[in-house]
C-alpha cells in the first residue's frame, strides 16, 4: 500500500502545474475564464484595494431595531460599554450601508439579531473589535 501511495503521488507531482510563478491552490488563467468555467462552490479569486469596503456581520443588542431595516439602508452602528459607573457610548461606523438582514434562528433568545453592513475595511476592524466588548446598537439615516 505504502508503494502505490508514493507512486500515486509521484504522478501527481509530475502532472503538476509547470508554470513557477503560478500560485499552489489558485487555477491559472484570467479571473473572467476561471469565473465562467468554476464549479458553483467555486469562488474567483479577487484583489483588494487598500481602501476598499468589505461586508461585515454584526450582532446588534435590539432584534426589534434590526428588523425595521432593508438592504440599501444606511445607519450609524454605536458602541455602548457596559460598566458599573454607566459606560460610554461612541460611534464605531457611521453611514454603514445595510447589505443584509438574516432571518433570525428559531430558539435563538434575546440574543439580539445579526446585521450585515459594508463598510471601510479599517472600520470593519474598528466594528469586530467594538463586538468584542461591548453591545451594539444602531442608529437609522
Amino acid at each position: 500500500m505504502a508503494v502505490g501511495l508514493a507512486v500515486t503521488a509521484a504522478a501527481l507531482v509530475a502532472a503538476g502545474p509547470r508554470d513557477a510563478d503560478r500560485s499552489r491552490g489558485h487555477p491559472g488563467g484570467p479571473p473572467t475564464a476561471r469565473a465562467a468555467s468554476a464549479s458553483p462552490g467555486d469562488r474567483p479569486v479577487r484583489t483588494r484595494r487598500a481602501g476598499a469596503t468589505m461586508t461585515a456581520a454584526v450582532r446588534i443588542a435590539d432584534a426589534a431595531t434590526v428588523r425595521l431595516l432593508r438592504p440599501g439602508d444606511r445607519v450609524d452602528v454605536i458602541a455602548a460599554e457596559e460598566t458599573a459607573s454607566g459606560g460610554e457610548a461612541r460611534v464605531v461606523a457611521r453611514g454603514a450601508r445595510v447589505t443584509g438582514v438574516p432571518e433570525p434562528v428559531d430558539g435563538a433568545g434575546d440574543g439580539g439579531a445579526l446585521l450585515v453592513v459594508s463598510v471601510p475595511r479599517a472600520t470593519a476592524a474598528g466594528l469586530a473589535g467594538a463586538s468584542a466588548t461591548a453591545r451594539l446598537a444602531v442608529t437609522m439615516w
